[in-house]
């Protein structure tokens, strides 16, 4: 492997590709590719046994002019000032393609979580809840789950916001659980919208995503998702990886007998159903029709991506492939569906939550997967579109010239304010 990409930077060299393609100035280009605020923050917390502990925490604001900003809050130990930026920035234009009026953040806690109990967790979630409450709320700032997060954070970091302000405000965060306010197919939504990003993908080529074969990388919550429902679809998954190491079955995998065996012992590998056990970062240049990632970022690198044999790559993850890597991809005709269209149904099922919210009143888990299939359908089309009538060299800086022009509209609008 290469040295290892900068995040913050690759979104910046994306946002200037996509700009030859764009009648936006310079100055206001050079704006929207920062974020408007960082905030950073150390939390000292309580442990179980009484000691104090001290951790790194972030929250980026990047771009307000569609809506209040929207993004995860991740618990991982490689997170970075540089990472959140470059995933709320992301997260900005990944609203914009979809059309839903929000901007773009994102957060997160420098912490191996696997290493503290529920209650230190929840200590800590909730430390995190009251530095972000002056900047948090439902017409401002909206968490939801990411990396090592999911509904018992986004309930604690409700709950807490909610007692200091002595209020109810249910859409101050996203992907809660049901009974706290949350949204049916919330779970799912990161996975379904990979699933249909691919199908679109393969009906654009004239190819069937039923005979696909395909390797999904990273078998956390959107990637076994991705892979269930690919499945259902027709489509072979030859093989699957998590930290642990990859397994492969040329004829398939049983995707839910897999995560059931994850659930019991931690990982996908020593699973009774796969004939071969190899590396994890071998999957990504298995001879498959689909590959999947849907791990963390710079997965894939200039040097990895000489090696890759998909045919189509569609992003569950974000960032998973550096910008040198997208340049070799291109000339090797491999088309790749970025992370900003094909990852973008959690925060869609999130702003459909945040609607139910607003208005106390619950949709079913049909409609809400209805009301999802429209938009990342309608997405995929604007973004056809933009590659086919910009001259644009792939399809993720057409995605970004949807994105931009939408967000520099919207800035452009409203004007400057003093």
């Amino acid at each position: 492997m290469s040295e290892e990409a900068n995040p913050f930077e690759s979104l910046q060299e994306q946002i200037d590709d996509a700009s030859a393609y764009l009648d936006v100035g310079d100055d206001v280009i050079e704006r929207l590719k920062h974020p408007e605020r960082v905030l950073e923050t150390n939390l000292t917390v309580e442990l179980d046994d009484g000691s104090l502990e001290r951790f790194r925490a972030f929250r980026s604001q990047f771009n307000g002019d569609r809506g209040p900003y929207k993004g995860g809050i991740r618990y991982h130990p490689n997170v970075s000032r540089d990472e959140v930026k470059a995933l709320s920035g992301w997260m900005a234009y990944k609203t914009a393609i979809v059309g839903i009026p929000y901007g773009g953040g994102k957060g997160g806690i420098v912490i191996d979580p696997k290493e503290y109990s529920e209650k230190e967790l929840e200590r800590i979630t909730r430390s995190f809840a009251k530095e972000l409450r002056p900047f948090i709320g439902e017409d401002r700032d909206i968490p939801a789950p990411d990396v090592n997060t999911g509904q018992p954070e986004m309930n604690w970091i409700k709950d807490t916001y909610e007692t200091l302000e002595n209020t109810t405000e249910p859409g101050v965060v996203t992907g809660k659980a049901i009974e706290s306010g949350g949204s049916a197919g919330r779970v799912e939504a990161t996975g379904r919208s990979t699933m249909l990003a691919a199908r679109e993908a393969f009906d654009y080529l004239g190819r069937d995503v039923a005979d696909a074969t395909v390797a999904v990388q990273g078998y956390g919550n959107a990637g076994w998702i991705a892979a269930n429902l690919l499945e259902e679809q027709g489509a072979t998954v030859v093989a699957v990886s998590d930290s642990s190491g990859a397994i492969h079955h040329e004829d398939g995998l049983d995707t839910q007998a897999v995560r059931d065996h994850k659930d019991e012992t931690g990982s996908v590998v020593d699973f009774e159903g796969a004939t071969d056990e190899f590396a994890g970062e071998e999957l990504l240049t298995l001879d498959v029709d689909l590959l999947v990632p849907a791990a963390l970022e710079n997965a894939v690198d200039e040097e990895r991506a000489h090696d890759i044999e998909a045919d189509v790559i569609v992003e569950a993850a974000n960032g998973p492939l550096t910008p040198d890597a997208d340049d070799v991809l291109t000339e090797s005709d491999v088309l790749v569906v970025p992370d900003i269209l094909a990852n973008a149904g959690g925060v869609t099922v999130s702003y459909f939550e945040w609607v139910q919210n607003r208005q106390r009143f619950y949709w079913d888990e049909e409609r809400v997967n209805d009301e999802l299939e429209t938009v990342i359908v309608n997405a995929f089309d604007d973004l056809v579109d933009a590659y086919e009538n910009n001259d644009v060299s792939n399809f993720r800086t057409a995605a970004y010239v949807v994105a931009i022009r939408r967000v520099a509209q919207a800035f452009e609008e409203g004007g400057v304010f003093p």
